[in-house]
């Protein structure tokens, strides 16, 4: 029995390494990545806690070393999918009957495994599998999933704590129950801390998953199921699964014990989810909770007033860090005229001291976008610009896919500004810039607010207060996550909760209370001490 009230440790971010000459993290790092690179790895699904191989064995390679082979994973078809609901139903009665700080434990536990321990496997599987750099890689593999699994228990002792008043003779509880069935969770490439995020949260809350991760960061996600399990997670909690898509959904989105998904990737897949989810709804036990997060065309607009370096330095960072293969990326730049030679100055120069190779180089910036389907979009719309009247590339646009799928950070000026890659999303190092007329701000506030169907980040550069005043009020609605003076990207764990809205997704902020309030049910629960004995009110009697 356990009497007792739970103090959980304060949870705080997780400290950025430096990795600078001579530093202990980096010497560890190094090492690690020679280790990982003279070994190939067997991956195995997880399904209620076993190993599970299969005849289909896929090869792993580095984005930006496709000679070199990490290891295989064993892909899995419609069986495996079935299994591994199963293992989330039989496992779920034991998993949410677990006192909360227990299951928090877990977590907790994971957390300082990634902190400590793992750091440097964690992130050299992140670098060779996604081709991230050091600074990337650890901002977004430790500190970014440390903070969500440490953030995301305080959230839960928050939401737990939040209870109904009481009147005299009466106790009023509420009970947050994990939703009725198991939760589907469908991670992306590019953000280690998604991937682990995405089943972790609602685990958490007392559900049972089955996670499909994007084949592209299967590497690294092969550690997350193998950090969790020494933590202490139970078999069946999470399902880690290698399937296609469509796999996957032919058999989730029919299953009547279906109850959720926590879902990170494109806004045609999220819509197609959805469209099929809302089909199938007479087939469930409960209306599913449809969480995601999905594409962006990410802006920075600068006025007048702006200093032009920190725009360029914004531009140059915000568009290119990771290959510009962030849901935030600053995408499209609307830029004054009396700013522009500056700006373009300043961003032509930082470009200019970019590095472009393997990320095990540690000078190199810009590193290998992830994939030859990636690679292969990128390049024909970088190609299209030259036959376009009304763009030209003023920086990089060369494209090589002989060793890696090396794309150098582009910027595309257009004179017109619905050209196509000011307005679709791109997802790599292209950054599409408008030069207006200074006079013609507001036009461009609406022009702004109106080009794009997605509303995830943007930014205003202006050190007019008024200015940051008119712009924050009429871009309200056209991101989720709006910076002053700052890139649109770099989102951090319970300081800017991050989601959007319109094509973006369903703007449950990730890193906040409000996401974890998703993945609950709450039963009112009134406890009379006085039972009425008598069906007669006063009103009924005589005067």
């Amino acid at each position: 029995m356990s009497n007792q009230i739970i103090q959980i440790p304060q949870a705080t971010n997780e400290p950025v390494l430096s990795y600078a000459p001579g530093s202990k993290e980096k010497r560890e790092l190094k090492l690690k990545l020679a280790e990982l690179k003279s070994k190939t790895v067997e991956i195995c699904m997880t399904i209620g806690g076993q190993k599970v191989k299969t005849e289909n064995r896929k090869s792993i390679h580095p984005p930006h070393e496709l000679a070199h082979t990490l290891g295989y994973f064993y892909k899995g078809n419609q069986t495996h999918v079935q299994m591994a609901i199963q293992a989330a139903l039989d496992a779920k009665e034991s998993w949410e009957n677990m006192p909360w700080q227990d299951r928090a434990a877990i977590f907790l536990k994971a957390a300082d495994l990634i902190a400590g321990k793992y750091r440097a496997q964690t992130n050299a599987m992140t670098m060779l599998g996604q081709s991230k750099n050091i600074f990337q890689s650890e901002i977004d593999a430790v500190c970014e999933f440390c903070d969500f699994l440490r953030f995301n228990v305080q959230f839960l002792t928050e939401i737990y704590a939040v209870q109904p008043q009481s009147a005299p003779l009466i106790w009023n509880k509420m009970e947050y129950r994990p939703l009725e069935g198991f939760v589907f969770a469908l991670t992306p490439f590019n953000f280690t801390s998604i991937a682990g995020n995405l089943p972790c949260a609602p685990a958490l809350m007392g559900n049972t998953i089955v996670w499909k991760p994007a084949e592209t960061q299967i590497y690294s996600a092969s550690l997350i199921m193998e950090i969790l399990e020494e933590a202490g997670l139970p078999a069946g909690v999470i399902n880690l699964i290698f399937v296609d898509g469509s796999v996957a959904g032919s058999e989730i989105f029919k299953h009547k014990d279906f109850a959720g998904i926590h879902f990170t990737g494109s806004t045609k897949v999220f819509q197609s989810i959805w469209k099929t989810v809302g089909e199938n709804l007479p087939l469930y036990k409960s209306f599913p909770r449809m969480v995601g997060e999905t594409g962006g065309k990410d802006f920075v607009l600068a006025h007048s007033s702006a200093n032009a370096k920190a725009v360029a330095v914004a531009l140059s960072r915000g568009a290119f860090e990771f290959q510009g293969q962030k849901c935030s990326a600053a995408s499209r730049a609307y830029i004054p005229e009396s700013l522009w030679p500056d700006v373009r100055r300043e961003l032509l120069s930082d470009l200019s001291e970019m590095k472009m190779g393997s990320p095990e180089n540690f000078t190199n910036f810009i590193n290998a976008v992830i994939d030859e389907k990636s690679f292969d979009k990128l390049k024909s719309y970088i190609d299209q610009v030259a036959q376009s009247g009304d763009a030209e590339i003023i920086a990089g646009g060369k494209c090589d896919k002989s060793v890696g799928y090396f794309i150098e950070p582009t910027v595309i000026l257009t004179r017109n500004p619905q050209y196509v890659t000011m307005c679709e999303e791109l997802f790599g190092p292209v950054l599409s810039v408008y030069v207006y007329a200074d006079s013609d701000y507001d036009a461009v506030l609406k022009l702004v607010d109106t080009t794009s169907e997605y509303a995830l980040t943007g930014a205003v550069f202006a050190q007019d207060r008024n200015v940051i005043i008119r712009s924050s009020h009429a871009l309200r609605n056209s991101a989720g996550n709006f910076y002053i003076n700052d890139k649109p990207t770099g989102a951090v764990v319970a300081q800017q909760p991050f989601g959007g809205a319109r094509a973006s997704g369903t703007n449950d902020k990730a890193g906040s209370v409000l996401n974890l309030y998703r993945w609950v049910s709450p039963r009112t629960i009134k406890e009379n001490f006085a039972t009425p004995l008598d069906f007669k009110y006063p009103f009924m009697a005589e005067e």
